[in-house]
């Protein structure tokens, strides 16, 4: 490896090769992809200035346990296709995971450049990786001795699609049972075209399909069959449903017209495409709109709404900006795209109109106190400081729970108090013998890459268990 990288290994310069975008005055007008991927320039330039460590930390740091470092040297030695089969041996969706993985808090925070630097980005060489296959063709994968077992997965989300992907690799017969009408999960409803172009998702989900995962559509469990009916049918269950049930505040006025979910709203933008005028969905496009909550699901709720039309969109969140759990290159593209953000402040009431309609937000200033469990800074309300904020659509971005129907007619399986599936932490296993649960539906809401590493864990331990049955 010294003397792959020759002289600059050890040299590498400290900032890290910059990724093309649309400018802000453009991109704030549509819905194409923001950041435009590396050039086979960029991506060599970047790729150079790995130290290929002996110890590579950033491995550690990846829940589904890509090679880094040997990628990495794959792409300096241009062999492309080289570096994206070793990508896709633990990551069956590499061109989703480089746009949307937060690699900043993970493989990228473990990074040793990152101590004088800026750390390698690992995440852009990914996406370049997956995005040079898909423009090449991507290569059918090899046939697979089946096991006669067969696997029922709950939900087509990252942790249903990556527990489906390995589980048909061991040569398991793999059924996804998706509630929507298209796979993807939160995928294909929730991250809007801007961030993760749907074609992508779709392209990842084929290459699963040739696998030789079945998937069906439109197909709700819990209600067209019970989770026990599955039990009889399939050796094994993953439950990878998500969190799709969103939560509210519990304020006034948060029923009248004007105010969505950020789960109804996203859905449909993204999956319903109200951007595109060829399809007759409809979303209350707003003048002047607040969305509530300081997370990613906030950042894309409000530059959704900017691109539909909007004339003014604030972001309202009770903490201040350090403790935003949103990624900060989606807090830097919201700020460019001209969001307003109005840190420390939350709603009270939200008021309407003798028609039942949005006419405003009644805020209050919040100052942050005392460590809660988590051991975040507490908001706490400043007497006295309530403030109106103009608007006629509010968005509420404060969260999501799972959806109960997946308890109806399954006998054993344990839900805590959050209504989430009780499961073991490495295996996934469940109170109800032969299923496995992952992802938001264990966890709450959390991120793509985090239910990525549930959904392996879980098929490695599904294959353990079928072996033993």
């Amino acid at each position: 490896m010294q003397e792959l990288h020759g002289e600059k290994t050890g040299k590498a310069k400290k900032e890290r090769t910059p990724m093309p975008e649309q400018p802000a005055d453009e991109r704030r007008k549509n819905f194409n992809e923001v950041t435009l991927g590396y050039t086979k320039e960029d991506a060599l330039a970047e790729a150079s200035r790995c130290l290929a460590c002996k110890d590579p930390k950033c491995v550690e740091g990846c829940p589904v346990n890509v090679d880094i470092p040997g990628f990495i040297k794959l792409v300096c030695e241009e062999d492309f296709e080289g570096a994206i089969e070793k990508i896709k041996a633990t990551n069956a969706l590499p061109a989703i995971c480089g746009r949307v993985c937060p690699q900043e808090t993970q493989c990228e925070a473990l990074c040793v450049l990152g101590k004088k630097g800026q750390p390698v980005a690992i995440g852009r060489l990914e996406r370049f990786c997956a995005d040079y296959e898909r423009e090449k063709g991507v290569k059918a994968p090899e046939a697979i001795s089946p096991t006669g077992k067969k696997v029922a997965v709950v939900g087509s989300g990252p942790a249903s699609l990556t527990a489906a992907a390995d589980l048909a690799k061991l040569g398991h017969k793999v059924t996804i049972f998706e509630s929507l009408h298209k796979a993807g999960g939160v995928l294909s409803y929730g991250i809007p075209e801007f961030r993760l172009p749907k074609e992508i998702v779709q392209k990842e989900v084929e290459y699963i399909k040739q696998l030789g995962v079945e998937i069906k559509p439109n197909y709700i469990i819990g209600r067209i069959m019970t989770l026990d009916e599955l039990c009889e049918e399939f050796d094994a269950v993953f439950l990878g449903t998500g969190a799709g049930l969103p939560n509210f505040m519990g304020i006034e006025g948060e029923n009248l017209s004007g105010v969505y979910s950020a789960n109804e709203f996203l859905t449909r933008v993204n999956l319903m495409k109200a951007y595109d005028p060829e399809y007759d969905t409809e979303v209350r496009c707003g003048k002047q709109v607040v969305v509530v909550g300081g997370g990613n699901v906030a950042m894309d709720s409000a530059r959704s709404a900017l691109r539909l039309g909007a004339e003014e969109v604030s972001i309202v969140y009770r903490r201040g900006e350090d403790e935003m759990p949103a990624r900060r290159e989606e807090v830097e593209h919201a700020k460019e795209e001209g969001i307003i953000f109005r840190f420390l402040t939350n709603p009270v009431r939200i008021l309407g109109d003798e028609k039942f309609n949005v006419t405003g937000v009644e805020c209050i200033k919040m100052e942050l106190g005392e460590p809660d469990k988590s051991g975040r800074r507490s908001p706490v309300p400043v007497e006295g400081s309530e403030f109106l904020v103009p608007a006629d659509v509010v968005v509420i971005a404060i969260g999501t729970s799972p959806n109960p129907m997946i308890f109806k007619g399954s006998e054993g399986l344990d839900q805590n108090k959050r209504g989430t599936v009780v499961a073991d932490e490495e295996t996934g296993a469940t109170s109800k013998c032969g299923v496995f649960a992952g992802g938001d539906v264990v966890t709450g809401a959390a991120t793509v890459i985090s239910a990525m590493g549930a959904g392996k864990k879980a098929a490695k331990a599904i294959d353990e268990f079928l072996k033993e049955k």
